[in-house]
Formats: C-alpha cells, structure tokens, sequence
C-alpha cells in the first residue's frame, strides 16, 4: 500500500476518534448530574447611631445571635428628651398664637374701641363748639385772634382723634389679616417640624438590629463617647442566606431562577436545601476560589443560591458543593 494513502487514513482515524471523544465528553456534559462550586457570601454590617452622645448600654456581646429588631445598644436619652420637651412647648406657643389671630378681637377689646369713638365724637363736639364760640365773640372784641387760632387746633385735634379711633375699632372687628394667618401656620408648621426632628433624634438614640445576624465585633462599651457614624457593633447577617457558585457555558441552559439544590460543605454530612435565586447576564473568567481544574481557564456565569435552612453550620466565606436536582435536561 502506499506510504502516503496509509498516513492519510491513519489521520482520518485520529480525526474520527476525536471528534467521536468530544461528542462523547459533550454528551456526558449535557445528561449527567450537575455538580457547582462555590462559597458562602460574606455578609456584614456596620451599626452606628446616627446621633453622637454617651453610650449608657450595650445589650449583646461578640457571637451572641440576634433577631431582627432586637435592642443592641442605647445612648444617654436625657440631653434628647430634654430637647424635644423644647420643641413640644415651641408647637404650643405657635398653636396658641395661630388661634388668637384666627378667632380675632374680644368683645371685650371691640366694646372698648366702640367706647374711644364715643369719647372720640364728644371732644370733637366740644372742639367745635368753642371753635364757634370763639369766632363769634371775635368781631366784637370780647376774643382775641390767638385764641380763635388756638381753638380751630383743638377741633382739627380732635377730628384727627377721631378718625384714628373709628380705624381701631374697624380693625377690631375685621380682625387678624389674611397675611398674618398665613405667616402664623408658617411658624406652626415650622415648630412641628422641628418636634417631629426632636422625636427622630430620641428614637436614634436606641440602636436595633435590622435582621437576623451574629455579633461579630462589640467595637464600643458604656460611657464611651461616639460621634454620629461611629461603628459601635459589627453583625454578620444570616437571613438570607446567600451561596456564591459559578456554572459553565454549556450547563447554562440546564438551569434556570428556582431551580432546587443541595448544598454539601466538607465539615459535616448535612445537607442543606436552596434554590438558584439569580443567575448573572455576564460571563466571567473563573474565579481562584472555584477550585476544579477543568474551569480554571473557562467562562463561566455567577449563581446566587438561597439556602432556606441554614444554620450554624454555615459560615461566611466556607467553600461548598452544590447539586443540582430536578430535571435538568
């Protein structure tokens, strides 16, 4: 046979086993279990009050387990209490003024505006009449020039007196201007505002925990003194759960959000139950903790796993295994 048709046909039979070995690999890929790894998501956080002060108490210590609206630590509420009592008082006094200039004059105070026209209107007679008396009496001689000039002051006196008592009395009785009302709710307004900032800053003054967590770190104790923003405790949270693993391409179409898991760790034989909650748009290279030697240098997709009853027994950062159940063809 011919040296060179021998070597061709010994390379189509190499060629035909790869490909046979490929479709054979791809094959195993596609209908056998799928098997994840990954790791426990580190999730923490940082409480602080947010207003500064003293702190009286401190509820938990490091690894104590809370629930969510827990009482973790307080501050001296005194200087706070003391300031929303101000702003309670601030609320009366612009509540009492708002009300007096709605509800107007008294009938008292109308009355007595009344009572300066009348008083008024009768200097004015009197003015009036001496005025004519005066000017009478001057073409005879029995009064002088001076003293009819002094008596047409008194009457213009007392018509100005007059004028100026009927505008009280009007005044009286249309009561407060619109304006005045307006500006009185502005000040209201501005006084519940400040109280409502008041309560806000007593409630401040009681730290909770937000969720389900582990004290990780008591940062403070009582009598330290901290600045609004001042860590105080450090909490690692644990409702949810979340299992950070990574899948290949060519599994990528046997999962899907919802699909149920197992999720193994290498300290114990419990087995904890999740479902995929999020799969990432993106591809990205392997990541150093996906420790498989055939995807180090693959692209693969980010899961989000939720682990419904997780425990002790899983802590943040733990590698894990996770086995994908159900149907996954």
């Amino acid at each position: 046979m011919n040296k060179k048709v021998l070597i061709l046909i010994v390379a189509i039979v190499v060629v035909a086993a790869i490909a046979a070995l490929v479709v054979m690999r791809r094959a195993s890929g596609n209908d056998g279990p799928i098997v994840l790894y990954g790791n426990v998501d580190i999730r923490d956080v940082e409480l602080a009050f947010r207003q500064p002060g003293r702190i009286q108490s401190m509820a938990v210590e490091e690894g104590d387990p809370v629930e969510a609206g827990q009482l973790l630590a307080s501050l001296d509420a005194q200087p706070f209490e003391d300031a929303l009592h101000a702003a309670e008082a601030e609320v009366a006094v612009a509540t009492a003024e708002l009300d007096k200039l709605k509800s107007g004059s008294r009938p008292q105070e109308i009355a007595q505006a009344e009572a300066g026209v009348s008083r008024a209107e009768a200097a004015l007679r009197n003015a009036e009449h001496d005025f004519k008396r005066q000017t009478s009496l001057l073409d005879s001689g029995a009064s002088s020039q001076r003293i009819v000039d002094a008596a047409r002051s008194q009457r213009d006196q007392a018509a100005a007196a007059l004028r100026s008592a009927q505008e009280a009395l009007s005044l009286a009785r249309t009561g407060a201007r619109s304006e005045d009302i307006a500006a009185g709710k502005a000040r209201l307004a501005a006084a519940t505002a400040h109280q409502a900032q008041a309560e806000t800053a007593l409630a401040d003054t009681r730290l909770t925990a937000p969720t389900r967590a582990t004290v990780i770190t008591r940062v403070r104790e009582p009598g330290s003194m901290v600045g609004a923003g001042t860590p105080v405790y450090a909490l690692s949270l644990r409702d949810p759960l979340y299992v950070r693993a990574y899948v290949s391409e060519p599994q990528l179409g046997r999962i899907a959000p919802g699909t149920k898991v197992q999720v193994e760790t290498d300290s114990s034989t419990k087995t904890y139950e999740g479902q995929i909650g999020f799969i990432s748009p993106t591809a990205e290279f392997t990541p150093k903790s996906v420790e498989t030697t055939d995807l180090r240098t693959d692209l693969v997709y980010r899961l989000r796993i939720v682990v419904g009853n997780a425990d002790q027994g899983l802590r943040q950062g733990m590698p894990v295994t996770v086995r994908v159940l159900g149907k996954q063809g």
